[in-house]
């Protein structure tokens, strides 16, 4: 069983950036429980539903496909990131692997997990839909210009 789920919502108007408190679990096994930088990973979360993803925590912000999911509340994936490769396994599940970046040298796999796609699609589609509905009517100006456009962009792409 996955859930992932992010709760009371806010903006850092100085930094840019929407935090959350975001839960991860997996069969009952907590990954991730505390209040985290959203937006810099969100676009990478929502192209993980469709394409393997690999995670570069030190990539430019331009590189969204690679960012870490989370990163520290600070917004920096340089300082603290929970990164996860993704591969699209079987048609209907996709393994997720938590990993431990390192800048100079391959990534230190930890656990992996097998899940299925439709209950991933959901969760990750829903966070997006709660972003989108959060950042309404803010001053918002991303550290990648372009976050909201391609969250949107998803979003529509898993939904036709």
């Amino acid at each position: 069983m996955f859930t992932l789920s992010c709760i009371n919502w806010s903006w850092d108007a100085d930094l840019q950036i929407i935090h959350a408190d975001v839960l991860m679990k997996i069969d009952g096994e907590v990954l991730i429980d505390e209040p985290l930088c959203v937006d810099v990973g969100l676009p990478a979360l929502l192209f993980s539903v469709t394409h393997d993803v690999e995670p570069n925590r030190w990539g430019k912000a331009d590189e969204w496909e690679r960012m870490p999911f989370f990163c520290c509340g600070c917004g920096d994936p340089e300082c603290r990131a929970f990164s996860f490769r993704v591969r699209h396994t079987h048609e209907q599940s996709l393994e997720l692997t938590e990993l431990e970046e390192r800048e100079h040298g391959e990534p230190r796999e930890h656990h992996s997990y097998i899940i299925a796609l439709q209950q991933y699609q959901t969760e990750v589609a829903f966070i997006a839909k709660q972003f989108l509905s959060h950042i309404k009517g803010l001053d918002y100006r991303p550290y990648y210009a372009g976050t909201v456009q391609v969250v949107e962009r998803l979003l529509q792409q898993m939904e036709t």
